[in-house]
């Protein structure tokens, strides 16, 4: 049989191990393994990587615990703004939205994107409407408030200064979050969703949403999903760098992962990280920070789960 895998990210970054209490980290991991193991049973059963990956990301917006979803950080209004996209690869259809509020997961309207649209990428008010359209129930702000998110975002308040989820050296809650997966049909599909950096302005979308820098899928190369400084991923256009790299120049996966994280990004000052798999079932997670909540599942026997290096 095909081997078919599972891996998830909860954000990379400034993961400072002696400032994370051991309740915590226990919360972090119990959380990451509950979603890699849901979406892996789905692949299990002979389910698709498109329900896998959106499955697990539904997940991780369904905790407080990452900066998606229920966890968004809070905007220089105080509100929440998200972004999710998910693609499938076996066709490279898409579906993305970006400046949403009130959805309780951004993940699932990218998919309707995806399957009830023409469209690649919804934003904004337009987006708002389209979820209202297809019956989405809007949350009250209430849903999102998180004190420890709350108190990052006083921190900064009424300055210039905007603070990248995972840029703050104190225990804390963390990133973005994602999800790659290769079914039993060695078909992939990627996901990712976000509430962006706290304090920001001027509706600032950041790669998550974006298709080729934070979230890609090819069946003939791989499926991406990244975290970290998006200014610098959409510079970088990592998504698709790494299958561009396999694709044109025949690299590995680990290898073309390798080189996008730990040669190409350092050159224009990028930080973060990426998980990956192949139409094989093969498996990437590479970082250039200190950490990044990772976890994998496949089907060659194969757990992982880890926060730091």
């Amino acid at each position: 049989m095909r081997t078919f895998a599972l891996a998830i990210h909860g954000g990379a970054g400034t993961l400072v191990k002696g400032l994370m209490t051991p309740a915590l980290e226990t919360q972090y991991k119990e959380a990451l393994r509950f979603a890699v193991e849901d979406g892996f049973k789905i692949l299990n059963q002979g389910g698709s990587a498109l329900d896998a990956v959106e499955s697990a990301v539904i997940h991780l917006e369904n905790t407080p615990l990452f900066n998606a979803g229920k966890g968004s950080v809070f905007t220089a209004q105080g509100t929440h703004e998200m972004d999710a996209a998910i693609m499938d690869g076996a066709n490279q259809e898409a579906g993305a939205v970006s400046l949403i509020t009130g959805i309780k997961n951004p993940v699932a309207l990218a998919r309707d994107v995806l399957e009830k649209s023409y469209h690649v990428f919804l934003a904004g008010e337009g987006a708002m409407e389209f979820a209202k359209s297809n019956g989405y129930k809007i949350e009250k702000p209430d849903y999102f408030y998180d004190e420890v998110r709350y108190q990052q975002w006083q921190g900064i308040k009424d300055s210039e200064e905007f603070q990248l989820d995972h840029s703050v050296k104190k225990e804390g809650k963390f990133g973005t979050v994602g999800a790659v997966a290769c079914d039993q049909n060695g078909n992939v599909a990627a996901a990712t969703s976000t509430g962006g950096m706290t304090n920001k302005k001027w509706g600032r979308v950041g790669d998550s949403p974006m298709i080729g820098a934070g979230t890609y899928a090819n069946n003939n190369t791989c499926a991406v999903s990244c975290t970290g400084s998006g200014e610098f991923f959409i510079r970088g256009v990592v998504a698709y760098d790494v299958a561009c790299l396999m694709e044109y120049k025949g690299l590995s996966l680990n290898e073309a992962a390798r080189i996008v994280i730990h040669e190409r990004m350092p050159r224009i000052n990028g930080d973060g990280g990426l998980i990956a798999v192949d139409g094989n079932g093969n498996l990437a997670m590479p970082f250039n920070t200190e950490g990044m909540y990772r976890a994998s599942k496949s089907s060659n026997g194969q757990d992982y789960l880890a926060i730091y290096k």
